[in-house]
């Protein structure tokens, strides 16, 4: 079939993809909206709770910095500036774990790749669902602080629509480049050169990030007699947010010219913008279809990507012979006393799914080094921790942190747990085991994998920051309830949002459930920490209110039960009525 004969527009199998596809994400809206309106109203009230809350503190945040003399706008323009160079890295690393799941490990483009269409046509359809599904969570955080922004800087209502188009040409870029490297990552995979420069380039880059951002000591002295001086050797370190032939830097300049009112200028910058999300979207819409097909085809037809290698055919070939015994997962789990042979296959079934999935566990990785660097980081607070505000400070803000990463995994790994048992749903249903114990067994190993993580990320963090066992013993409370709560919304929502139908994670999670699974968490957290300090036995020096203790921990588990105990028995209900 050729594209280019087709009538017309409306004629072209990739009209008929966006339109077929379009119809029915609607008619989930509305079935989501027919099935419980209360329910729809909840999340409309936590998403325009959660564009309000962040709406305030960014503009009391940039009010705040923009009252230092003459560095308030010198600290804004900077920190916009590394804003928008990390939201292009996440936004480039997102694009390429989604683009690899979206291109080779989705069961829609198996479907449509023997069908007589052409590789162009399949590969600009993935692309454009790929963009939408790694950058429209961005868009979304990022929409209170472009407006606190504007309005700290008195912007003209026009600032506001055009910078909605910066945004939209932006995104291009990363989509763009994140699709070639997936494709990239899939055609070359196997091959033992590839695999070494890789590795070696990752090893570089880490190295290279942490000999750029090492810290420096800075004494009392320095603060007090030297303040432009230390502030110029602190922001050294982020100049490379302004390269010129950086796509953030384009942005964050022709968005801050349009603010000031220097149209010509912020129009230089969204022309050159505009000009390579035209060229590089064009590439990518009208030259990379045989690319994608020859991707699509090694990465479909190869056994695995160690096969060069021949320390692992040796391996393969001791394994001919049949006769296995237990797997390291079997070993591993046989240790766990008290748990029943069926709920000890569940797990076992999980953790290998989860082994196989190179998605999953390659965004676990990107994950846990994020984590080593914050841990890595923190020792350098250590040093001027002498007040005891910034001690109280500093240990909440450290327990946000890590709630937010226990909210990260929870909502990306734990709400899809239930939706990827898929059609084979009626197996489990049928089994002795139950829907009901089901999702009992994997609230139980989700709390209790995410809780030893957890409460190790905190000991370590608390140590890091030497802080008294008293206190680090608080907060190791305060985030084991938390854990248990996050885990319960993240299991009952999965449950009663299910998407039986799909087994991309990255897809269950961007759907309706997991959207007010996140928002949910986030809301969740800021009480939690907010209740958490007020509770606390060392928020005022010298005086232990024991009354606002009670009360505030009464509040924070009266939470806590709400949002992890509801959802759960909610979920439990339904399976327990669930029709195959």
């Amino acid at each position: 079939m050729n594209q280019s004969s087709s009538p017309g527009f409306g004629a072209s199998p990739l009209w008929l993809l966006l339109r077929v596809n379009a119809l029915q994400s609607w008619r989930r809206l509305l079935a989501l909206r027919q099935q419980s309106k209360l329910l729809t109203a909840l999340i409309a009230l936590f998403l325009a709770g959660y564009a309000g809350l962040a709406f305030l503190l960014f503009y009391r945040g940039l009010l705040f910095a923009g009252q230092f003399p003459g560095l308030g706008a010198v600290l804004i323009e900077r920190m916009l500036f590394l804003l928008f160079a990390c939201l292009f890295a996440l936004l480039l690393l997102s694009n390429l774990v989604i683009s690899y799941t979206n291109l080779f490990r989705n069961r829609e483009t198996t479907f449509l790749l023997p069908l007589p269409l052409p590789p162009q046509t399949i590969f600009r359809w993935k692309l454009i669902e790929s963009t939408l599904l790694a950058s429209w969570a961005f868009l979304f955080l990022l929409a209170p602080m472009l407006a606190a922004y504007g309005l700290t800087q008195k912007a003209a209502w026009h600032f506001y629509p055009v910078t909605l188009v910066f945004i939209g040409v932006f995104i291009v870029l990363p989509a763009a480049a994140g699709a070639w490297l997936a494709m990239t990552v899939a055609r070359f995979m196997d091959r033992r050169a590839f695999q070494l420069v890789a590795l070696a380039a990752a090893a570089g880059l880490i190295l290279l990030s942490a000999l750029w951002l090492r810290p420096e000591p800075v004494t009392d002295d320095q603060l007090e007699k030297r303040v432009i001086v230390v502030l110029d050797r602190l922001l050294l370190r982020t100049r490379f947010a302004q390269f010129p032939l950086l796509p953030s830097y384009w942005l964050s300049s022709g968005m801050q010219q349009w603010a000031e009112g220097a149209l010509a200028a912020a129009g230089f910058f969204a022309l050159v913008l505009l000009s390579y999300a035209l060229f590089f979207g064009g590439l990518m819409f009208t030259r990379m279809g045989p690319w994608f097909y020859n991707a699509a085809s090694a990465a479909q037809s190869r056994g695995s990507v160690l096969g060069r290698w021949g320390w692992f055919r040796a391996w393969q070939g001791r394994r001919t012979a049949f006769g296995y015994g237990r797997g390291w997962f079997e070993t591993l789990f046989a240790i766990l006393p008290g748990v029943p042979a069926d709920a000890r296959a569940l797990l076992v079934k999980d953790a290998r799914v989860f082994w196989r999935d190179t998605t999953q566990w390659g965004q676990t990785l990107v994950l846990f080094g994020l984590l080593a660097v914050y841990i890595l980081n923190l020792r350098h607070f250590s040093e001027q921790l002498t007040n005891p505000f910034w001690i109280n400070l500093i240990s909440y803000l450290n327990l946000g942190a890590c709630s937010l990463n226990l909210a990260t995994l929870t909502t990306r790994f734990v709400y899809p747990q239930f939706s990827l048992e898929g059609k084979r749903l009626w197996i489990v249903g049928l089994a002795p085991l139950g829907l009901a114990r089901l999702l009992r067994v994997k609230f139980a190993f989700a709390s209790a994998f995410s809780l030893l993580l957890t409460a190790g990320l905190m000991v370590l963090s608390c140590r890091m920051l030497t802080l008294a066992w008293g206190r680090t013993f608080y907060l190791l409370g305060a985030v084991a309830v938390m854990a248990l709560a996050l885990n319960g919304l993240a299991t009952g929502l999965g449950a009663l949002y299910p998407n039986l139908k799909e087994d991309n994670p990255s897809k269950i999670v961007s759907g309706f459930g997991g959207t007010f699974c996140l928002v949910v968490s986030f809301l969740y957290i800021v009480a939690s920490v907010v209740l958490v300090g007020l509770g606390s036995p060392w928020a005022r020096a010298g005086v232990t209110s024991w009354p606002l203790v009670a009360t505030a921990w009464t509040l924070f588990l009266g939470l806590s039960w709400l949002v992890g105990w509801v959802p759960l028995r909610l979920s439990m209900r339904r399976v327990s009525t669930f029709e195959y």
